[in-house]
């Protein structure tokens, strides 16, 4: 028997139409907090006339609100934002795509947001706030849970909606790279934890340290405080990251990067260099969770968007099983093509 959308489409495909608009125009605002008329068509591409007219009818459904400060969504627009989500995504056939992925990858689940890295610059947004969903229904209210920097992860905590998690701790996976200060691990850790109210512990040294300094450090009673709860970790969320794009943020010479290229390094997380069957291929000083940790977690979440991460999101597949990828069209159609 036909879906009942295989039947919308031919029937009022109008309809199915007018919802993803709509859909998309509330999910705009949703992502930019405040928002005027005029901006919110640039963005949507579409007439000031028509964003006037999709406007009205979402304000008089008590979706969003109209402030001097611009549009903003209401308690309701996101709750129906939200039921949507997964309607929209069988529209668009990525409900198939998703299946076909977790048993292609063998991993625990996947989520495929409907937009690209690679051409809209809300994605991250979007990557952000379908990590945070899932890691609500994922995470245990005394969990410690651990969290890597980047700016995919600056998003999940700033999509991250309030709550109380009072008995829980968050903790920085990594240490630091000495990168803009709003991506780092430890602004990251301290932004959730006042969203959820959680408890948090910094760690205030850099990721890429000398082993013989490292050992030294380790012995700092305050470094040791929060190493126990890194040991601990039993919830990760964490960005996934290209080899390449990681060997700049680390500041690796050409002549090393030349060398962990030849060795066939496609992914960077955790500190070691993987290569497309997720062996490691290059491990450098780092500071925080190691892989041989990492295998032996039940809850983790990986994030990353865009085309150029296929290979990276392969490898880490490869890993661990128990993983939840939250991912893009433009990587989810990537890695499709390369199992094909």
């Amino acid at each position: 028997m036909r879906s009942l959308i295989d039947i919308q489409r031919k029937i009022v495909p109008e309809a199915l139409m007018l919802l993803e608009k709509r859909y998309a125009i509330l999910k705009e605002i949703c992502l930019s907090k405040s928002i005027g008329r005029r901006l919110l068509a640039q963005r949507m591409d579409l007439s000031e006339r028509i964003i006037r007219s999709e406007v009205d009818f979402l304000k008089e459904e008590g979706l969003v609100e109209i402030n001097p400060s611009g549009m903003e969504i209401t308690a309701a627009g996101l709750e129906i934002l939200d039921l949507l989500g997964d309607h929209i995504s069988e529209i668009r056939g990525l409900s198939e795509i998703e299946n076909r992925l977790r048993v292609a990858l063998g991993i625990k689940d996947i989520v495929i947001v409907p937009t690209s890295t690679d051409s809209n610059p809300n994605a991250l947004k979007e990557l952000g706030r379908a990590a945070s969903r899932y890691f609500l229904k994922l995470v245990k209210p005394d969990s410690i849970v651990g969290i890597t920097g980047g700016y995919t992860m600056y998003e999940f905590s700033e999509q991250m909606p309030r709550k109380d998690y009072s008995d829980m701790m968050i903790v920085p996976a990594r240490g630091g790279l000495g990168e803009v200060l709003e991506i780092q691990s430890n602004t990251i850790v301290a932004h959730l934890a006042s969203r959820l109210n959680a408890n948090y512990k910094l760690l205030q040294i850099p990721d890429s340290i000398n082993k013989d300094i490292m050992e030294r450090i380790y012995n700092d009673p305050q470094i040791k405080s929060v190493y126990h709860f890194i040991e601990r970790i039993d919830c990760l969320v964490f960005g996934i990251g290209n080899a390449h794009d990681m060997s700049l943020r680390r500041n690796i010479k050409q002549e090393q990067w030349d060398v962990i290229k030849r060795a066939g390094a496609v992914a960077e997380s955790f500190g070691h260099y993987f290569n497309i069957d997720g062996e490691i291929v290059f491990e450098t000083g780092t500071v925080g969770i190691r892989p041989d940790q990492y295998k032996r977690m039940n809850r983790i979440i990986g994030v990353a968007g865009g085309e150029g991460k296929a290979d990276a999101i392969l490898a880490i597949s490869k890993i661990n099983k128990n993983l939840v990828l939250i991912t893009d069209e433009s990587a989810a159609f990537s890695i499709l093509n390369r199992l094909q």
